[in-house]
């Protein structure tokens, strides 16, 4: 491990289990940077300045240089759609968001994620029905299925439709944890045949919902008229790919991640429990202390700027490490300690800035009520592998499987 820079030990799969003390290395200098590497930021307060900097660019074209790593684009496309929104800058950026955001969230859809409450409830509770046995890998069983059938719903994909978008979403999201010796040409071949036929079939969905809008999002964003205007059939299929794949990926690893950590600490989870109230401050405890996103490597000056002392050139790769500002003890006390009485937790697990999570309020739901009736109802769940194995992806960090020995499940 000693000829491996820093960077290089972070990206490595044999610490994906704990890059923690890594990201303690790496706060030691403002700027972290090799010749041949990117610019790597850690400290909280200067990630936080830099995804407020409207100098930081988030498109590709302004790079003159690329480091990247499998996956890394959330929401990709694969070339075959438009940039969706994370990926541009502003004008076009907050044109696009905003029209999504018309009927996602507020002002003018404030009760549109709170409004599915009781449609979560119940996907929670028929997921947590169907299981069974004394071990289940929880990613396969709950944490992977639960979200995208969300998305599904809010969508307005019809119900008898779902198991082939679940389909489409497994392939695609198989693209962003790629496995040692396998066939990549055949793994692109099958994602693009995938985005195909997503896009097909999303295509004829909008087409459908121009001539007969419903309530769901899909409608609404292929016929809504606002002072932003409308967006075009080939934006809407694109941020509709955003919200499957990016909207998807962070919440497996919110809830993976956040059952984890309940594991290892037994008496919060006995808490959580006893009053699921406790699900609201422990799932942005969580975002601080095992964010599933990582990092945000897709970033770039359109200027020479300068980070404390240090001048990072126009065009290069810029790095921000979410993870690690997260444990900055320069802004929180004791900062490796998981405590959901944790009072002013302002971190950046879901980002900050113009490209914040768009999805946050549904992510934070989701976690919420998931992990709240899987304390109450799973009989005395124990860890069957500890560290368990991770995905590749450094990015989007989560386990790839979480296998539970559980005694039975309350009714």
């Amino acid at each position: 491990m000693s000829d491996l820079t820093l960077l290089q030990q972070i990206t490595d799969y044999s610490n994906r289990h704990d890059p923690y003390p890594l990201y303690a290395r790496l706060r030691e200098k403002p700027v972290h940077h090799d010749e041949t590497g990117p610019y790597v930021i850690g400290g909280y307060h200067e990630v936080l300045a830099l995804l407020h900097d409207p100098r930081i660019s988030s498109e590709r074209r302004n790079r003159t240089a690329t480091t990247a790593l499998p996956g890394q684009e959330d929401g990709d496309d694969g070339g075959t759609l438009p940039p969706n929104f994370l990926r541009l800058d502003p004008p076009e950026h907050d044109r696009l968001r905003a029209i999504t955001n018309r009927p996602f969230g507020p002002p003018h859809s404030p009760h549109r994620v709170d409004g599915m409450r009781g449609e979560l409830k119940t996907i929670v509770t028929d997921l947590i029905d169907a299981l069974d046995g004394d071990e289940i890998d929880l990613v396969e069983r709950f944490s992977y299925p639960f979200p995208v059938t969300v998305i599904c719903r809010l969508l307005g994909v019809p119900r008898e439709d779902e198991s082939r978008f679940h389909g489409w979403a497994d392939t695609l999201v198989a693209t962003l944890d790629p496995q040692p010796g396998q066939d990549v040409a055949e793994r692109d071949r099958t994602a693009q045949q995938a985005r195909i036929e997503l896009g097909l079939y999303l295509n004829g969905l909008i087409e459908e919902r121009r001539k007969s809008p419903g309530d769901d999002m899909l409608s609404q964003l292929s016929t809504g008229d606002g002072p932003e205007g409308r967006m075009s059939g080939m934006e809407v299929l694109s941020t509709a790919a955003l919200l499957l794949i990016a909207g998807h990926e962070t919440t497996v690893n919110l809830i993976t991640n956040g059952m984890l950590t309940l594991l290892r600490h037994p008496e919060v989870l006995e808490r959580l429990r006893a009053d699921a109230r406790l699900a609201v401050p422990l799932v942005e405890e969580l975002l601080r202390y095992e964010p599933p996103v990582q990092m945000v490597p897709s970033r770039t000056p359109i200027t020479d700027i300068e980070v404390a002392g240090t001048t990072i050139p126009k065009g290069a790769p810029l790095w921000l490490m979410l993870a690690s500002a997260n444990r900055d003890p320069k802004r929180f006390a004791d900062p490796d300690r998981f405590d959901p009485d944790r009072v002013d937790v302002q971190h950046l697990g879901l980002g900050s800035g113009i490209h914040s999570c768009f999805g946050a309020p549904l992510a934070r739901l989701e976690a919420q009520l998931a992990l709240a009736e899987l304390a109450r109802r799973l009989e005395r769940p124990r860890l069957v592998e500890d560290p368990p194995p991770y995905r590749t992806n450094a990015v989007l960090r989560g386990p790839r499987q979480l296998r539970l020995a559980i005694d039975g499940v309350r009714r």
